[in-house]
């Protein structure tokens, strides 16, 4: 047990002072001075033998000193040496240094927490914010001897809502258990989602994402529910609240319902993976991420669709890397009448063949597609495997070859050309004038 005793009362600063300033003080200082090192010592040693990416680690953090191994450690050897001391000396550092460790790793515990649940949010900072003045402020009355004061006195303020009673030391405890258990439910939900999406691609992404989806809002649910048992609410009076959201469901938002049931079944069906390449609405590209209300989709050029996973579900979707990566593409040229079908066949082919994207099996074929008005009309078709790579810069080297062959060898793509047929009688000349 931490004992909660402040070391001395507030009222009187000769007994600190007299305190800090005994040769066992010093002895205290070398000690935490010993166990500081030892901590630095020993995250050092774990961080060189498990080689983790500490950049994304609740543990370890960035740097030794800001993950929550080192002050959890710290805190842990402190609390050790001030059992051992309080056997031979009256301690007076060591009962101001456990409660501002507790703090510490609050802190860290809170913070690397929500770093790593909620990346880039916009509203992390205030709360990192708050958690560290709520914590050093609980820090500064536990020392101080206020702490059980001012928890008495919120004791007092008190109230029946129902068949229960409500005290404000009663709802403090309540926020802070329910802050504590969400903190520790998004802690358990990260580290199983890294453990799931680690080395998982394609397919096996997709269903360990939804797995780490399901699993998170179920331990928040859990976590929540016992936090408010613990604050002394009946659980049993949140069916009618739950009814009433059920009706809410089932009529104002049947659309963000839908949303949410066809992203499930999109996950679990695997009809659609992270990586694919689909059209929807004339809109292709690639999966980048599936989401429980909406999925993204980014094209070729850069820019992204959030599309609602409803119209996934009940619109006409094609896939273009379901059952196989490859795709067809195909070029059309025309050329002059005349010109020999067997060598420009055989020039398109080899334009093809000279992309290394384009697949050798099967091989690029190009036929004689049409009789044109202008000349004869060819097809070039060939079959890449990386569409994600980009489609028409391909397209591009591709005919700028063949513009370069048929140059070489002479052939003409032929310009639009038109025969004007003039009918009725020859129009009058005019006599020429004589000066």
């Amino acid at each position: 047990m931490i004992d909660t005793k402040p070391p001395f009362p507030l009222h009187d600063f000769s007994q600190w002072l007299d305190a800090f300033l005994k040769p066992d003080a010093l002895v205290e200082l070398t000690v935490l001075f010993g166990c500081v090192g030892l901590a630095l010592g020993l995250v050092w040693a774990l961080r060189r033998g498990l080689e983790l990416d500490h950049g994304a680690s609740i543990w370890f953090g960035r740097r030794l000193i800001d993950g929550v191994l080192f002050p959890a450690l710290l805190l842990a050897l402190g609390y050790a040496s001030r059992s051992v001391l309080s056997q031979y000396q009256e301690l007076a550092l060591f009962r101001v240094a456990i409660p501002v460790l507790v703090s510490l790793v609050t802190i860290r515990v809170g913070v690397k927490v929500l770093q790593v649940a909620f990346q880039d949010a916009r509203w992390l900072r205030p709360i990192e914010r708050s958690i560290s003045w709520v914590a050093w402020l609980a820090m500064v009355l536990w020392v101080t001897g206020l702490l059980p004061v001012i928890l008495n006195e919120l004791d007092q303020i008190s109230w029946k809502l129902g068949g229960t009673t409500l005290s404000m030391r009663t709802l403090l405890e309540g926020a802070l258990t329910t802050g504590a258990v969400l903190i520790v439910s998004l802690w358990v939900s990260s580290a199983i989602e890294a453990r799931l999406l680690r080395s998982a691609v394609g397919s096996e992404l997709s269903l360990r994402k939804a797995v780490s989806n399901a699993t998170r809002a179920l331990l928040l649910f859990v976590g929540l529910m016992i936090a408010l048992s613990s604050v002394g609410i009946n659980l049993s009076a949140l069916s009618v609240l739950g009814g009433a959201i059920g009706v809410g469901i089932g009529f104002g938002l049947q659309k963000l319902a839908a949303n949410y049931v066809s992203g499930f079944v999109i996950l679990t069906e695997r009809s659609m993976r992270i990586g694919d390449i689909v059209r929807v609405d004339n809109f292709e590209g690639r999966v980048t991420d599936i989401k429980a209300r909406f999925t993204v989709i980014r094209n070729f050029s850069g820019r992204e669709s959030i599309v609602p996973n409803e119209i996934l579900i009940t619109s006409r979707v094609e896939n273009l890397s379901l059952a196989d990566p490859r795709v067809w593409q195909s070029t059309v040229l025309g050329v002059a009448y005349g010109s020999d079908v067997e060598l420009v066949s055989r020039l398109l082919e080899e334009a093809a063949l000279a992309q290394p994207r384009v697949l050798r099996d099967p091989a690029p074929a190009a036929a004689l597609s049409a009789f044109g008005a202008d000349g004869l009309e060819f097809t070039l078709g060939y079959w890449i495997a990386d569409p994600e790579n980009g489609q028409l810069g391909l397209r591009s080297d591709i005919n700028k070859a063949i513009l370069k062959a048929l140059n070489v060898h002479g052939i003409q793509i032929p310009f639009p050309q038109r025969v004007l047929h003039v009918t009725g009688p020859a129009p009058a000349v005019p006599p020429l004038s004589t000066c």
